[in-house]
Parts: C-alpha cells; structure tokens; sequence
C-alpha cells in the first residue's frame, strides 16, 4: 500500500472530509507531495511502512496550510518564475540551435532536468522552510540547467539571481533537498556549479 492509498482508504471509510492532493499517480505530476515521519515524500510512490502500526502525515514544510495536507504552493512558484525558467533563444538564429547528445554539456543538463516541480526539496531545505528570502532549491536547479545550456541566452541575468541576496549563498549545504528528489537530482550540485560560474563571469 502507497501512502496516497492509506489516504484515499482513510477518505473512503473514515473521514471524508480529509484533505489532500494527487493527480497522475505515478510521480510525474508533483501534487501528492507530504512529510511521512517527518521527510518529504510522493505520496503515490511511498510505501507506507510495515513494521509500525502508526505513521504520521503531515503537510509540505515551508508553504502555508490551507487544509489538512493542502498547502499553497504560490510562494514556490514566485522562487522559481525569478530564475525565468524557460529557454531564451538567441537573437538573429538562421539554424537551429543543436546541443550534441554525447557532450559534457548535455551529460550536465540531463542529470538536472527532470524536476517535477513537487516542492520536496523546498519542504525539506531548513533555509527555505525557515524565512521568505531564499529561491530555493528547485528553481537554483533549474536556472543552473539553462545556465549551462549554450541555447539560451538569458544566463546573465539567471546568474544575477543566483547572486542575488536570496540565491546561492543562501544555501547552507545541508544537503536535504537532494536527499529527498524523488526524480534523483542534485539541486545541492547543482548550487555548488551556479556558485563557480558567478565567480567566472
């Protein structure tokens, strides 16, 4: 049994009124994130453990509450819309803009690309649970993933963000964020490169 499975059993037999998140039910979407004993989790991809009679569920750390397990997640999304997480092209382009599948430098966006946009690593950085003034985890992976990507044209001001008072120096390496991907990214890595191509710009 997932833990999304405990909780729509829980909404079926015991409380209908319980309130909580999911969509696509296979890690795809991000929505069903919450803490299971604390560490956060998909719910529709986390077996609920078997060796314990009680688990505790609580919601996303660092967003607020809006019922049960539903949280706002608007402030993690104004984190990650300040990076501008999208491609920029390069202006005056005649050909298509090609990154070589076999390089270095799409052996380093692929290992970061995959984010779901579950909030996971934010609930689990102490930095971002703890105050406002911290991007975060999920949109300094993704400003690095553009950053490194020689289509885009817009890292200048992706790394002005990074260097900005709430970007990379923010970041205390706790290492929680990655510990928690439930995609298996590094968003700790991925600081830890924002922070050597400041220094290089």
């Amino acid at each position: 049994m997932m833990v999304l499975d405990l909780l729509l059993a829980i909404q079926r037999e015991h409380d209908a009124c319980i309130g909580f998140r999911f969509s696509c039910r296979v890690a795809m979407c991000g929505t069903c994130t919450l803490r299971l004993d604390g560490r956060s989790v998909l719910a529709c991809q986390t077996p609920v453990p078997q060796d314990r009679d009680t688990v505790r569920l609580d919601p996303v750390a660092g967003l607020p509450v809006l019922r049960d397990l539903v949280v706002d997640t608007a402030p993690f999304w104004r984190e990650w819309a300040k990076v501008t997480p999208y491609l920029v092209p390069h202006d005056g382009l005649t050909e298509p803009a090609v990154v070589t599948p076999d390089s270095d430098e799409r052996r380093l966006i692929d290992a970061s690309l995959d984010c779901i946009g579950c909030a996971a690593c934010y609930s689990s950085c102490a930095v971002a649970a703890g105050s406002r003034d911290f991007v975060g985890p999920a949109a300094l992976n993704r400003a690095m993933v553009l950053v490194a990507d020689s289509r885009d044209a817009a890292a200048e001001q992706r790394l002005a963000v990074a260097d900005g008072a709430g970007g990379v120096d923010r970041c205390h390496y706790v290492y929680g964020c990655s510990a928690v991907c439930p995609k298996g990214l590094d968003p700790a890595a991925a600081i830890r490169y924002l922070r050597k191509s400041r220094l290089k710009s």
